[in-house]
């Protein structure tokens, strides 16, 4: 067993992470409306390790979006760029289907809606 693992602090260290994460996150945006992916809701899930370990599930409004193929890299890549990130999966899923209810506040005071 680990004596030197503190369960609070690798809880803290997860929360700061995970603030990092979605900062990067909030640098990505969906080409064909001027809001970042996570005010969008397109981040369905997002787990991060103490270890630095992050999973996020995601989708795009539409499958026939044209970033389809780069946009997960794209998240990918940013989040990756956050410090203290070890490794990151990004898994694209399509259910359920993205639909403008799951935009934040913010994000529809920045449509107009």
């Amino acid at each position: 067993m680990d004596t030197n693992s503190n369960p609070i602090q690798d809880m803290i260290n997860a929360q700061e992470l995970q603030e990092k994460v979605i900062e990067q996150l909030r640098t990505v945006y969906d080409p064909e409306i001027p809001v970042n992916i996570y005010e969008l809701g397109m981040i369905y899930d997002l787990d991060v390790d103490p270890s630095g370990a992050v999973n996020i599930r995601m989708t795009l409004t539409s499958p026939a979006c044209p970033v389809a193929g780069s946009l997960p890299g794209e998240v990918e890549d940013k989040v990756r760029s956050a410090e203290g990130v070890t490794s990151v999966t990004v898994d694209l899923v399509w259910d359920p289907p993205w639909t403008p209810d799951r935009m934040s506040e913010v994000a529809k005071l920045q449509l107009g809606w």
